[in-house]
């Protein structure tokens, strides 16, 4: 799957390319995008550290992470979605990020959603979870919309920045009704 490429209606999902430094960073280094994130707001070296790990990640055979740039139809980078397999037999984990500008457009659900499709129906997948800061509203209606469901909260699942934070997890599996597949 190297040089793989998925598309939405409105989205590419791509590899990364050395050329994307620069709007990676751009929302890497944003406040407000990394607010309930467990990393950030990068340094120029996060950013640069973060795209070499991708690289080689995206280089691994077997392939088990699967981090996309988000562009849109005109090539403009707005952000990654990433697709780990947990499980080899069954689970995966989605997660996504979104330069501020691009929110409340439609597009993370449109990437959520079209990860899902390329777990279940590409990799072969029966389950797929996603994690969310218990205050990240937006995020939790993102995973609802993409057809996920509030399964939990996890308490102090995550150190990040000094202290334990709480996880709301978000789950789907391939066997829901109105899971989504392609057709």
């Amino acid at each position: 799957m190297r040089g793989m490429e998925l598309r939405t209606e409105r989205l590419t999902l791509r590899e990364f390319r050395l050329d994307d430094e620069i709007a990676v960073h751009r929302y890497g280094s944003d406040e407000d995008v990394t607010r309930y994130t467990t990393w950030g707001p990068n340094s120029l070296a996060d950013t640069a550290t973060y795209l070499s790990e991708v690289a080689r990640e995206a280089a691994r055979e077997p392939r088990i992470s699967f981090t996309l740039a988000v562009a849109t139809l005109d090539d403009e980078l707005i952000g990654a979605v990433n697709l780990t397999i947990i499980d080899r037999q069954s689970t995966g984990e989605l997660g996504y990020v979104l330069a501020r500008d691009s929110w409340g457009h439609g597009y993370a659900t449109e990437v959520a959603r079209r990860l899902i499709v390329f777990g279940f129906d590409e990799l072969g997948l029966r389950r797929i979870t996603a994690t969310c800061h218990p205050d990240n509203f937006a995020s939790a209606r993102v995973l609802e919309k993409a057809g996920m469901h509030f399964e939990r909260t996890i308490r102090d699942h995550l150190r990040v920045r000094g202290g334990w934070r709480d996880s709301r997890v978000f789950a789907i599996a391939a066997s829901d009704e109105g899971a989504v597949h392609s057709d």
